[in-house]
């Protein structure tokens, strides 16, 4: 703690429950978060680890479960983890957090990320105009709003695509070589192709 005291749980359970408008007057919440302040904090931190803004960064989406072990508010079953959880999403660039929102897990890996987006890439465009700025995520965060945005703000991105038979059919030689490879070496293989593709 480099000499500085750390919150409590008990400090931190106020700041999450405490309410601005009444903080002052409440005698067991007197801390009150700005999220606002928080959410550009993060990304100030971000942008004051530069000397010099960098020709482009990476900002890279995921979403994860949160598991639950009781019976929290907004508790929801999530078929692909297998568990009662949250679905906090969280936005990284580098080893630097630029977003971690939490959510419910009754919604899409995705949901709510065109506005984090927003709000992240206008604070790093306002710092370094000139800055590439590039997202990238797997298949859940594969959705329009995210592309449409992006294309309309001139972000590039790299999503993943959920696997169908015309995309199996263009990269049946290239998985052929990976599971060759996966066979010989006796460890995971990839191998790369570039194509155009567009959906029907």
């Amino acid at each position: 703690d480099r000499g500085n005291p750390l919150a409590a749980s008990s400090t931190l359970n106020r700041l999450e429950l405490g309410i601005p408008k009444s903080a002052i007057s409440d005698r067991y919440k007197r801390i009150a978060a700005d999220n606002e302040a928080m959410d550009r904090l993060l990304v100030d931190l971000f942008l004051e680890s530069y000397r010099k803004p960098p020709r482009k960064v990476w900002l890279d989406l995921d979403a994860t479960d949160d598991p639950l072990h009781g019976q929290q508010e907004g508790r929801f079953f999530h078929g692909y983890y297998r568990c009662y959880c949250y679905l906090p999403l969280y936005i990284f660039s580098g080893e630097h957090l630029l977003c971690a929102r939490l959510r419910t897990a009754d919604k899409d890996a995705s949901s709510g990320s065109v506005d984090e987006l927003q709000r992240i890439v206008g604070q790093i465009r306002a710092r370094w105009p000139k800055t590439r700025i590039i997202i990238r995520a797997d298949v859940g965060f594969c959705r329009d709003a995210i592309m449409a945005w992006c294309e309309t703000n001139d972000v590039g991105y790299v999503l993943g695509l959920a696997r169908n038979k015309r995309l199996q059919r263009a990269l049946g030689k290239e998985m052929e070589e990976a599971r060759l490879a996966c066979e010989r070496t006796g460890e995971a293989a990839r191998c790369f192709r570039d194509f155009r593709y567009r959906t029907r």
